[in-house]
Order: structure tokens, then sequence, then C-alpha cells
């Protein structure tokens, strides 16, 4: 299939409309069986359970042109996983999963024209998202809800490489115990607005946030997981049940200990041990894994031996085998690369 002639190579992370979308409705208790459109305009009563009380979730992977140039996607089964317990916990309709990983399957494919070659740097962002649509004045679910995806053509998280980030300490909590952090609604990230805008004004790069309970313990930041590279070479994440799985994260575990022979340790992580570590970094899906080279606690700085000019050596390793997994170029463990 012939490209859409687009400058892939200055691509910035932002939203571009492509061609086609999904759109499926929930209504009478059931859903209907969705449909490509072209229409990108998303029309719902002003009294919708979306626009009242924060009824809505999503989440976010990507598309691929592999080295062979087939085109890919990386894990949907697990981001169709993750965002049926999302609507569990909030009370919203479960779109299947097999259906979700069809529906993903079938925007990429209607809009492959707009998936960058292989060695461009750029990739597909498909954003699967669900609201509710039906009039809610009273404090209570909705009685109707709508399934969408769209897909974008974004460039790389960072222009010019993974240069480490400094991050700081946040004074206010992301995600109570027992509340919403480990699942992907979109309030949590409402909520993250102030802490992420105010961090930039004050020259820091992102938050690091600790457990809302004892304040001790390291949990995420505002849109990524941890993790921790120690002097001997263990991959560590943090472990807490307010913490989002994220796939990144889960995946990344796996290629340390499958692919690159580390000793990998989920626990919860002390707060006063993380100036111990050798790296640092954030991972998600949008730039894999962002390198930490220090992070701020009230004006006293921690440093991580990697420094400030480039990834660590061993996040490195685990980045390089992650992308070479998901671009074709290493051999991926069975189920994780879904071709379209």
């Amino acid at each position: 299939m012939d490209k859409k002639n687009i400058d892939w190579s200055n691509l910035g992370f932002s939203y571009e409309v492509t061609d086609k979308r999904f759109v499926s409705n929930y209504q009478n208790g059931a859903w209907d069986e969705g449909i490509l459109t072209e229409d990108a305009t998303v029309r719902i009563t002003e009294c919708a359970g979306v626009l009242q009380y924060a009824q809505t979730c999503f989440e976010g992977l990507k598309a691929y042109t592999t080295e062979d140039g087939r085109t890919v996607c990386f894990r949907p089964d697990l981001n169709a996983v993750r965002m049926k317990d999302t609507c569990e916990r909030l009370k919203m309709p479960v779109f299947p999963v097999d259906r979700f990983v069809e529906a993903v399957k079938g925007v990429v494919r209607a809009n492959e024209a707009y998936v960058p070659p292989y060695g461009s740097g750029a990739t597909l962002y498909i954003r699967p998202y669900m609201f509710g649509s039906s009039a809610v004045i009273g404090v209570s679910p909705a009685d109707e809800y709508q399934f969408r995806i769209f897909c974008t053509p974004v460039g790389p998280y960072f222009k010019g490489g993974a240069k480490p980030i400094t991050i700081r300490v946040c004074d206010y909590d992301r995600a109570a115990p027992r509340g919403t952090g480990h699942i992907k609604a979109g309030l949590n990230y409402a909520m993250s607005l102030y802490q992420i805008v105010d961090a930039h004004e004050q020259g820091f790069d992102e938050n690091m946030y600790l457990d809302a309970g004892s304040r001790t313990y390291v949990e995420e930041t505002g849109g990524a997981n941890f993790i921790f590279i120690t002097k001997d070479g263990r991959l560590v994440t943090p472990k807490s049940g307010s913490i989002l799985p994220s796939i990144t994260r889960r995946s990344l575990m796996v290629v340390a200990e499958k692919y690159l022979g580390m000793e990998v340790e989920h626990r919860p992580v002390r707060f006063d041990e993380v100036s111990e570590f050798a790296e640092c970094g954030l991972c998600g899906t949008a730039a894999v894994i962002s390198p930490v080279g220090a992070i701020d606690d009230h004006g006293k700085k921690i440093c991580f031996p990697s420094g400030m000019e480039e990834m660590g050596p061993v996040t490195k390793k685990l980045y390089d085998t992650l992308t070479g997994i998901q671009m074709g170029r290493i051999e991926a463990p069975e189920g994780w690369i879904v071709e379209i």
C-alpha cells in the first residue's frame, strides 16, 4: 500500500486526523456491531454521563512497520483486558476482548497508509476509549455508552534521542489506597494536570508520586511506571495496588529475565532506597523508556551514576531489545506481535 505524503521524520507527538475510526454504541443492554466511519465528530447530549461525572476510560497502543515490511501491533490483547478491568471498576459495560482486538486491527487496516515506514522513527498511535453517552443528572452510571478507536501517526517522543530527564518528588497524591490508581480512568489524568503543569513551570520534566498512605514508597508518575537498575544489574519495579499495570513495564520484565538473563524483582520500593540504584527510567507506550538522570526531593538532589548525557547501559539494553521485538528485528515471544 502506498503511504500518505507525510514528512515522517519531522512528525511530532500530536494528533492528526486519519481516514477512518471505529464506533460502537451500547444501548438496551448490548453492543451493536460497530462501524468504521470517516466522521471524526462525537455528538452527545449536554447531560451525558461523561460530561457530568467523568465516566470515561481509555487505552493507548501502537502499530509499527517491521524491518521486513509487515504492519503489526504490540500485545493489543493486554490493552483489551486492562480496559475490561477499568470498565468493571467504573460500572461501564465491557467491550468484549476479542472484539476489541479485531476493532484495533480493523482501524489499523483502514488507515494503513498512515503507518509510518520502517526506520522513520515514527509509529501509528492507537487510542481506544469509552464514555457514558446518555443523560445522567443524578449520581449514577449512564445507561448508554460509546466505544471508539481512532489512530494518528506520531513521531518519536524524544527528538534527537532519549536524553535523561529530571523529575521531582510531588507533594500531591496521585491515587488513594483502594481507589482508582490501578485502572486507566480519565479522571486519574485530569487530577494530575495541575501537578504536571506546575512541575514544568518549576523546570522539572515529571512528578514522582509516593504512596498516599505513608508517603514512603515509590508509586509512579502521572503516566508511566518506574523501573530501577541496581548496582549489581537487577531490574526492580515498584509494586502497589494503586499503580497502573503498565504493559510496557510487564514486557520489560520478561525481556530482562528471558532475553538478558537479569534477575527481576517486582516489589514495594521505599523512597529512601532510590539513591542506591544505578539507573532509573520511566516506561510507557509513548517513549518505551524515558531515562531519569536526577530526582529533586525538595531541593535535595538524587543523581544517578548513569548521568544526564545518555541512557544508562542496562536501560539501553532493555530499550534496544524491546524496540527490536516491536520492529521485528528480534524474535518475539509467542502472542506478542499481532500482524495486521
